[in-house]
């Protein structure tokens, strides 16, 4: 409550806020009095605990499905099942082997698709006669899809390992791509015109401006460029592989191993949680000023 002047010379007027009006009526002082106690952030082991809680329930569902005979083992085995065949084949040795072949594929082919997306991106995005002569053929090639391809690839590459890091590397060029080129193109010209009077080189207005300014859009990129690695990679495994995930995944197919299969599964589930973890780590240390959930 503050007290002033009428203007007119009429006396003090009295002005009630809406903080002591509430204080009054409640018979609590106003709010304006109080310092609010600082909001302390839950701890991070919390957070990470609520993030696998449905997970986890999930998988505990699962397991008393199967007890009860809810769920035939032909179909779906029991997660105690899975954890089986997980240690029936990590302990011959077979699942790091396949694991360290897929990852070696997925890696290799996320680099290269990746850089080119990276680079082309951000050179059709800088330069407007690199995007009217590169952009539409990379978009009519973005819409083909990997499947039709493979014939194709077959003949290029054979069966080796070439064909299946050009499948992965293809698939995840445009997400990267496309992402790079839009955060370019998202950036302030006002940003880029300041650079110019300022006087920085090309490559100081791209570390600068250019490169700060599409950063979050080109990290979103390559969350999904991991994401759809992994299914580019299952595709590429699904021919004439004879080592891999994928591969294992085929060959137990063969011999009813669905236990087998749902370890394949579960694997390319966590590499994805794994990758996306990594990535998210990446962008809080790079882009400090961004909220993290």
């Amino acid at each position: 409550m503050t007290q002033v002047r009428s203007p007119q010379g009429q006396g003090t007027q009295v002005k009630i806020t809406q903080d002591v009006l509430t204080g009054a009526i409640t018979g609590r002082p106003a709010s304006s009095s109080v310092q609010a106690a600082p909001r302390r952030p839950a701890p991070k082991w919390l957070l990470e605990g609520v993030r696998w809680l449905v997970p986890v329930l999930l998988v505990a569902f699962w397991q008393l499905a199967s007890s009860v005979g809810w769920l035939n083992p032909r179909v779906l085995p029991a997660p105690s099942a899975v954890v089986g065949a997980f240690w029936e084949l990590a302990r011959n040795g077979e699942l790091w082997h396949h694991f360290l072949i897929s990852l070696g594929r997925a890696g290799t082919g996320v680099l290269i698709g990746g850089g080119l997306g990276f680079a082309l991106g951000i050179l059709t995005g800088t330069f407007r006669t690199a995007h009217l002569l590169l952009d539409s053929s990379f978009q009519m090639i973005r819409t083909i899809p990997n499947l039709a391809l493979i014939p194709l690839v077959i003949l290029w590459f054979g069966i080796g390992e070439s064909g299946k890091v050009f499948l992965i590397a293809l698939a995840t060029f445009f997400p990267v791509y496309l992402n790079a080129l839009h955060g370019v193109r998202s950036i302030d010209p006002k940003l880029t015109e300041m650079a110019r009077v300022y006087g920085l080189s090309p490559l100081e207005t791209f570390r600068r401006v250019s490169l700060p300014g599409a950063l979050p859009s080109v990290l979103i990129g390559v969350r999904y460029a991991l994401g759809i690695s992994w299914l580019a990679l299952v595709v590429s495994e699904s021919f004439a592989a004879s080592s891999g995930i994928g591969f294992l995944a085929m060959d137990a197919r063969e011999f009813f191993r669905t236990d087998v299969i749902v370890l394949a599964i579960l694997i390319y589930a966590l590499i994805g949680k794994v990758a996306d973890s990594l990535v998210r780590g990446l962008e809080r240390r790079l882009l400090p000023w961004q909220v993290q959930a």
